[in-house]
């Protein structure tokens, strides 16, 4: 009934929102927050980091390559161990009621963004509750041995050792600019905790207010350095239902509709005032398998768990024909390192049930199933998937009770390692292997929480260590194959699927790009008179 009221209350508040250039957008989630470095759901970078603020590089739209941004150039050593970047001048932050800024961005600005995370003795270190997830599973501050202002508008970063993906690593929104000047107001202010609820930055967007669980309205950026945004005024209407998000569109009471049910979209191909974009993404669907839990620690019961489910029939019952392809390992078979040779997980029940006799559970075991209750791009129906796992457990003598909870406690919770078995699904950040696999599956994002099996084995550690290290593809793609193996026998997550992207928008929007990211920008959005 929630989305139901929040449909209506959105439809009510239309005649005085809808201009010609402003855009809703009916959205699957809410944010967890706005202060982007303490969080890594695709709703909060799009609520904070596709918006309010930006980073040194960025990716070009739609795809994965690397464009200047707040750095208008860069320069890397030969030896790959120091990263030198120019600074953009001219570059204004937000002016809002709760702050108006006495300068532009400059390098106290970078060094503040960076240095909140990777030092400990940091005046905002310790004042950011969720951590630094990002940051530390990735192992950021392991990686920069220094960071450096060598004036106003350039700052030098020097790496202690080679890392491939770094470039792209820094157009992630966990690199986000803050202002060093607005972090200062709120700590002299002793009002912290406004940094996660009143963001400031240099984007394209300036954040006007959010509604808990309903809405969050923002504004052009009328100084932004590229170009004020067509969009006078953006807003994200959090419409968890995937079916009352495609009424909302049609009703015109939103004009974009996030993930749509893959099910529904050969029908909201044929509708005459609508357009569907679709794309072959960056996306892992999963269930993450707590090793943390006993018996979930034996090897055997996972690769039981794995033998039982029916990935055939989960994926025609997600995702409909076409719509996505099993999955294997953590990440799509286009990407770096990607072996043919793993198969997805058959179903085989006698095996399963051997296995879990071998582990002394002949009689059977007691598990929870954690999802979520709306629908997003890699669980399009979660309350069937848990269904048809759960049924599938069930003929392995495993009994698995059904936890339903909002996205946002959902993650809190599962990083928290709560969870038995908990849906999941991952979209890449920049397009490299690495970001799937160690932010999800390194040593580092167990002992973070990021890595919801809280899995840490440490040859697969080292072989994704290796990898960031090594510049020539060939051998990266080598290291992958050997952790991906390892990956596969050792049976952390049911690698799900790699789904299609889908987006619904009404006939009047132009300019909006699917990323294979994952992430949903609107700076060149604009629509028709």
């Amino acid at each position: 009934m929630r989305s139901l009221f929040m449909s209506l209350a959105l439809c009510a508040s239309l005649p005085v929102f809808a201009q010609s250039q402003s855009l809703v957008v009916c959205s699957e989630a809410a944010p967890e927050g706005f202060d982007i470095v303490q969080y890594t759901a695709a709703t909060t970078a799009d609520a904070s980091a596709e918006t309010v603020y930006e980073r040194l590089v960025q990716f070009a739209p739609g795809s994965t390559r690397i464009i200047p941004a707040l750095a208008e150039s860069w320069e890397i050593s030969a030896d790959g161990l120091t990263y030198t970047f120019t600074l953009r001048k001219g570059v204004k932050f937000h002016q809002t009621p709760w702050f108006t800024p006495s300068r532009e961005l400059n390098a106290d600005d970078v060094l503040w963004s960076f240095q909140r995370q990777r030092d400990k003795e940091h005046d905002w270190h310790e004042l950011a509750p969720r951590g630094f997830p990002y940051f530390e599973a990735m192992g950021f501050a392991e990686l920069i041995a220094e960071i450096e202002a060598l004036d106003e508008h350039r700052v030098r970063f020097t790496l202690k050792h080679p890392e491939a993906p770094f470039l792209a690593d820094l157009a992630m929104g966990f690199t986000s600019i803050y202002s060093a000047e607005y972090a200062e107001q709120l700590l002299d202010a002793e009002t912290t905790e406004k940094l996660n609820s009143q963001p400031i930055g240099t984007g394209p967007f300036v954040f006007e207010r959010y509604a808990k669980d309903a809405q969050v309205r923002f504004a052009a950026n009328p100084h932004y350095w590229g170009g004020k945004p067509a969009l006078d005024r953006l807003l994200l209407a959090i419409t968890p239902d995937p079916n009352t998000r495609i009424q909302q569109l049609k009703a015109g009471a939103c004009q974009v509709a996030l993930f749509p049910r893959p099910s529904d979209v050969p029908a909201l191909r044929e509708h005459k005032d609508l357009q569907v974009l679709e794309l072959d993404s960056l996306l892992t669907a999963y269930v993450a398998i707590n090793t943390r839990h006993k018996p979930l620690d034996d090897v055997r019961v996972r690769q039981a768990i794995n033998l039982a489910f029916d990935r055939q029939a989960y994926l025609r019952a997600q995702y409909g024909e076409g719509n996505a392809s099993l999955a294997a390992a953590p990440y799509p078979a286009t990407l770096l390192g990607h072996d043919e040779r793993l198969q997805p997980w058959p179903k085989d029940l006698e095996r399963a049930r051997q296995l879990l006799a071998e582990a002394g559970h002949a009689k059977g075991l007691k598990l929870s199933i954690w999802t979520r209750p709306g629908g997003g791009p890699t669980n399009p129906n979660p309350g069937i998937g848990a269904q048809m796992l759960q049924a599938d457990l069930a003929a392995i003598g495993i009994q698995a009770d059904i936890r339903v909870f909002e996205w946002g406690e959902l993650i809190k919770r599962a990083k928290n390692g709560e969870h038995d078995l908990v849906f999941m699904g991952w979209a890449g950040d920049n397009g490299d292997p690495d970001n799937f696999l160690t932010p999800n599956l390194s040593c580092a994002a167990a002992a973070s929480g990021e890595n919801q099996a809280g899995w840490c084995h440490q040859e697969f550690d080292q072989l994704i260590r290796e990898a960031r290290r090594v510049a020539e593809p060939e051998r990266r793609a080598a290291l992958y194959r050997e952790a991906l193996a390892i990956f596969h026998q050792q049976a952390p997550w049911i690698a799900l699927a790699h789904p299609k992207q889908f987006a619904v928008l009404r006939k009047d929007v132009e300019g909006f790009v699917l990323s294979p990211l994952g992430s949903n920008n609107f700076t060149h959005v604009k629509r028709k008179p």
